[in-house]
């Protein structure tokens, strides 16, 4: 028996090492993009864009090294769509928190999860959430970063007079944006292979060739490919030497916990029902190393400079072309680290060509919302509520803020309550005094 048999069990699971590597291949060009969309998204915060790129394919190959070895899965991971808008445009746009607090806050974030997930309160926490809500945020978060991509390409623009409204679509960078889309799509639609990261490089190309966008090429400098590298600053994240650890910062701390959380079981159950490794009874084999691979590499993520690390749901694709160990999630990782010697290229990429990644992405995160029912409506204003008012409110926690005490009202009126409910109720009284503590800070 071959070392990578023994290691990764490969004839036990019906697969081998050619269809593993082709399966790694395929994951790892159909979320490639957030090699070129993650920088782009946490720049805006005044982050160095180059050490972001270095960042994040360090940030992913960790990740999928660790999950490939430790917990033998086909599931690659690398810092969430949505997390990372959230850390941006939230956190530190609207919450005026700096980017290396920021950084502290994730960091601190990994190690929670490390501790929970030993403990076993994720677990209970998985238990206690409707599934229902875990569908309304997916899908709340896609149209969040959609919106951000409308916003980016110049599609929507404020409006005094109706809040928002269409921009100039005779604009050089919205002409560009508004190709892009249809490149993205039509290759989408196509079938292409990694159109996302297809689409992005089509779209920059003609940009530079039409003169809708500036070709500004980057020198490959160590200096900034570590811009961001061991700049979190932990102290500040807790309060250390300031004004104390204030609701603030814990509440950002609960979104990076809960939002990680949701993502990553969503994409857990999707993933291992489409390889099969789900066991009889619908319970996830080695839940706690999964857990675990994604925990250390939101740490390591933290410490390298970008946003928190989750598992990704294009690791289907992979799964779909046949890989089903952990062999397929390592060789996503080595390519994601071997991208580190293009990391500095990502500058070259105009926002015009980025943003339709951003709405095609955010239009593919709405397939969760056909699980919902929503003919039960003890179900369905709680996931509506969380859907809407994550991009109305331009924030996840206000989003699942309003889920969660939605659906503990509602149970009460419906007397749909068991012992096993008092979870959820903990988690809608916790919010709902942060509503109090915020009518009262305003």
């Amino acid at each position: 028996m071959s070392f990578l048999d023994r290691t990764f069990k490969l004839g036990e699971r019906g697969t081998s090492a050619p269809t593993e590597v082709l399966a790694g291949f395929t994951t790892f060009l159909t979320m490639a993009y957030i090699v070129l969309v993650n920088p782009a998204i946490l720049s805006t915060t005044g982050m160095p864009l180059a050490g972001v790129a270095a960042a994040t394919c360090l940030a992913a190959g960790v990740g999928c090294l660790l999950m490939g070895f430790l917990a033998n899965y086909p599931i690659a991971l690398a810092p969430g769509m949505g997390l990372n808008a959230y850390f941006a445009f939230t956190v530190v746009g609207a919450m005026q928190v700096p980017w290396q607090t920021a950084l502290g806050l994730v960091f601190i974030s990994g190690v929670l999860f490390i501790v929970l997930t030993v403990a076993g309160v994720r677990q209970l926490i998985v238990a206690a959430i409707p599934r229902a809500l875990f569908s309304a945020i997916a899908a709340g978060i896609g149209l969040f970063i959609a919106f951000i991509g409308l916003k980016n390409a110049g599609l929507v623009v404020s409006n005094p007079a109706t809040t928002v409204g269409l921009g100039d679509i005779h604009a050089p960078a919205t002409q560009l944006a508004l190709l892009g889309l249809a490149i993205l799509a039509v290759l989408t639609v196509l079938k292409v292979r990694g159109a996302i990261l297809v689409g992005i490089v089509a779209t920059a190309v003609l940009g530079w060739v039409l003169g809708l966008a500036e070709w500004k090429p980057a020198a490959y400098s160590l200096a900034e490919m570590t811009g961001t590298a061991l700049k979190l600053d932990i102290p500040a994240a807790l309060g250390i030497g300031g004004k104390g650890f204030g609701l603030a910062l814990l509440e950002i701390l609960f979104v990076f916990l809960f939002v990680d959380l949701f993502d990553n079981v969503g994409t857990l159950v999707a993933v291992s029902k489409k390889a099969g490794l789900v066991q009889p009874d619908g319970t996830i084999p080695r839940l706690n190393r999964i857990l675990f691979a994604d925990a250390t590499a939101t740490v390591v993520g933290s410490l390298a400079g970008t946003s928190t690390v989750v598992s990704y749901i294009e690791s289907a694709s992979g799964v779909a072309a046949g890989g089903r160990t952990g062999l397929t999630a390592v060789v996503v990782g080595l390519l994601f680290l071997a991208t580190l010697f293009v990391a500095p290229w990502a500058q070259v990429i105009p926002a015009a060509a980025t943003a339709p990644a951003l709405i095609l992405v955010g239009a593919m995160m709405m397939a969760p919302l056909a699980e919902i029912d929503w003919d039960d409506p003890v179900v369905a204003i709680p996931a509506f509520l969380t859907l809407i008012t994550i991009p109305l409110t331009f924030s996840i926690a206000n989003g699942l803020a309003f889920g969660v005490i939605a659906f503990a009202v509602l149970k009460i009126a419906a007397r749909r309550v068991t012992r096993t409910d008092w979870l959820l109720f903990a988690l809608a009284a916790l919010f709902v005094a942060r509503f109090v503590y915020m009518a009262f800070e305003a």
